[in-house]
């Protein structure tokens, strides 16, 4: 038995000849066979995949990808000036590609994606309004934008979510919101409602009772009757596009004049997340009100949060001092020392 035969039957042999094709061809492959993949992700990896991967190693055939190719390629693009961020977004799409050609297409026999830390975002740190600055920039914005601006920072609805609310999403009495689906704008196509983000972000949130009244007014005010009725649309009743929306609501111009240069309408729902993380939630739960089902986010609100570890050193602190307050003996110095 020869070695070509002895790799066959343990079934590690792959076909050199399937190994050929170019990495483009075969992204470009993968992202149109991808099942369950989101317009605007699909989007975004196409993006990807024709500014910063095809350009350089496209070309390159899969069988000659090596940990060593990928390193350099992105070395190149950081002293090309490409941000972190998006060369982590690359390199996770090249690696799920690959892992495809690896299993179970059986073109290679392994993954070249093994460059440390490549996966990895360093994103700026994002502004984090107060909950005065949220009513202050929801009091600035024209009337039928104040309720909308509320609705993210205080229940962390995503902009397409919230954008996607009907009258019938809310209850009554806006005591809770519905998300079921969230608009998603897919370039050359315009808007279209799908499901959210995540299988988690179909989810009912409680609303703060001290934003209720104010939600209840703008259905009075801004909102047809029609249970499927949007809550938040553009001027001819239309679906709310981002910059419709940066637009109608004077945006850029409002946070700047409130100091808050540079905040996006993102930095509410952020903002959200991080007052929920301090209310002493469990994992689970934040998890269920962000509408993530990958508990990783919500970690990291939690170890962001330290505020409330402080309370509770403290309030350790304070049974420590009532304990040796009772059971010091009298005449005995604190530190057991002699008098």
């Amino acid at each position: 038995m020869n070695n070509v035969e002895s790799v066959i039957i343990a079934g590690d042999w792959t076909d050199p000849e399937r190994g050929k094709i170019s990495l483009g061809e075969y992204a470009s492959k993968w992202i149109d066979e991808r099942p369950g993949l989101r317009p605007r992700t699909a989007e975004l990896y196409r993006w990807l995949l024709r500014k910063h991967i095809a350009p350089y190693i496209g070309e390159t055939e899969l069988r000659r990808l090596s940990a060593a190719v990928i390193r350099q390629w992105r070395a190149e693009r950081l002293a090309a000036g490409v941000s972190t961020s998006v060369l982590a977004k690359c390199y996770r799409l090249m690696r799920g590609v690959l892992n495809t050609a690896v299993d179970p297409d059986a073109i290679i026999t392994r993954n070249p994606c093994k460059v440390p830390g490549a996966d990895k975002e360093n994103p700026d740190e994002r502004p984090l309004v107060t909950v005065a600055q949220v009513f202050e920039l929801a009091s600035k914005v024209p009337d039928r934008w104040g309720a909308m601006v509320l609705l993210a920072a205080f229940t962390s609805l995503r902009y397409g979510e919230v954008t996607a609310l009907r009258r019938c999403d809310l209850a009554e009495n806006a005591s809770t919101v519905r998300v079921t689906r969230a608009f998603v704008d897919v370039p050359g196509k315009g808007l279209s409602a799908g499901p959210p983000k995540s299988r988690a972000g179909v989810r009912t949130v409680t609303v703060p009772h001290a934003v209720r009244p104010l939600l209840l007014k703008h259905l009075a005010l801004f909102v047809k009757p029609d249970d499927d009725a949007l809550l938040f649309t553009g001027k001819k009743g239309n679906p709310l596009r981002r910059p419709n929306f940066a637009q109608l609501s004077k945006w850029t111009e409002v946070v700047e004049d409130l100091g808050l240069k540079g905040l996006h309408f993102h930095d509410l729902r952020h903002a959200g997340n991080v007052w929920a993380s301090k209310a002493g939630m469990s994992t689970k739960d934040l998890m269920a009100r962000m509408g993530h089902d990958d508990m990783r986010a919500a970690l990291i609100y939690q170890r962001a949060t330290d505020e409330a570890g402080e309370r509770i050193a403290e309030t350790l602190s304070k049974l420590i001092e009532e304990h040796r307050r009772t059971e010091r003996p009298k005449g005995k110095p604190e530190n057991g020392a002699a008098e």
